[in-house]
């Protein structure tokens, strides 16, 4: 199973190469913290017209909820039944898209009520998901992301992650942001920001530290969840990131490493 640290790869393959790597490392400044339910397996994260929206897992646990920023006060809620792990979620339109890990079930919601509109059947396994404007992309957490049509859930496309050449599995909880896919590396501290059309990764995101800024609940408390809230322009988007059970939500700016 690939469980390095992405940082570490990127400076090996730096070293192993005739010149040095040119792919960009970013770490991170913490501009603000808000509370998150430690008890929240999170698998999706996504704002929607300034709300936040979370998908979190585990079988019996596996919730949608729509949340409050300041509070981390659940506004409205939605529980799978027992037998489905949840992953991840995005909406597209008036619809809430969710999936589920092993099952290969697809659950689409109405995003103001919450009731199940219909399900999709999907051949692999469900982890990360979000909407460029056109199509989903799904993560399954291979070095894949497949990207789909919302209408039939059709695969239309597949590409491969690499970086420096070498594939990059575990590709995890998904967002993207300002014409690339943000993944979040399963096991790892990193995110990688990948472009869709060719699946170079672009740069590596550094998260070392964070998950010591907060509280865990448990051995699984690793990083996971990217939300990107909109502003007027790209450039001042703001962007939020945390873990499967961990006690806060953070946003954060990047800062170019060396």
């Amino acid at each position: 199973m690939y469980v390095k640290s992405l940082l570490t790869l990127f400076c090996l393959l730096a070293l192993s190469l005739p010149a040095a790597a040119d792919v960009p490392v970013y770490g991170y400044r913490i501009v603000n913290r808000y509370p998150h339910n430690i008890a929240s397996f999170t698998q999706g994260l996504e704002f929607h017209e300034g709300v936040l929206y979370e998908g979190t897992g585990r079988n019996g646990r596996s919730m949608l909820s729509k949340l409050d920023l300041e509070s981390g006060e659940v506004l409205q809620s939605k529980r799978l039944a027992s037998r489905y792990f949840g992953e991840g979620i995005s909406i597209v339109g008036r619809r809430i898209f969710q999936l589920t890990w092993q099952s290969n079930i697809v659950f689409v919601y109405d995003l103001e009520t919450f009731d199940t509109l219909t399900s999709f059947y999907h051949p692999t396994e469900g982890w990360g998901l979000t909407w460029d404007g056109e199509q989903l992309i799904l993560s399954d957490g291979s070095a894949t992301l497949q990207f789909i049509d919302p209408e039939t859930f059709q695969v239309q496309r597949k590409v491969e992650v690499t970086l420096e050449g070498r594939p990059i599995r575990n590709l995890n909880e998904l967002e993207f942001i300002n014409g690339e896919v943000w993944a979040n590396v399963w096991m790892t501290n990193e995110i990688v920001r990948v472009d869709p059309a060719t699946g170079n990764i672009n740069s590596v995101v550094n998260l070392t530290g964070l998950m010591q800024e907060t509280t865990t609940g448990g051995s699984d408390g690793v990083l996971n969840g990217i939300a990107w809230l909109p502003g007027q322009t790209p450039e001042t988007g703001r962007l939020f990131v945390t873990g499967k059970l961990w006690a806060d939500l953070f946003e954060i700016e990047l800062v170019p490493l060396p």
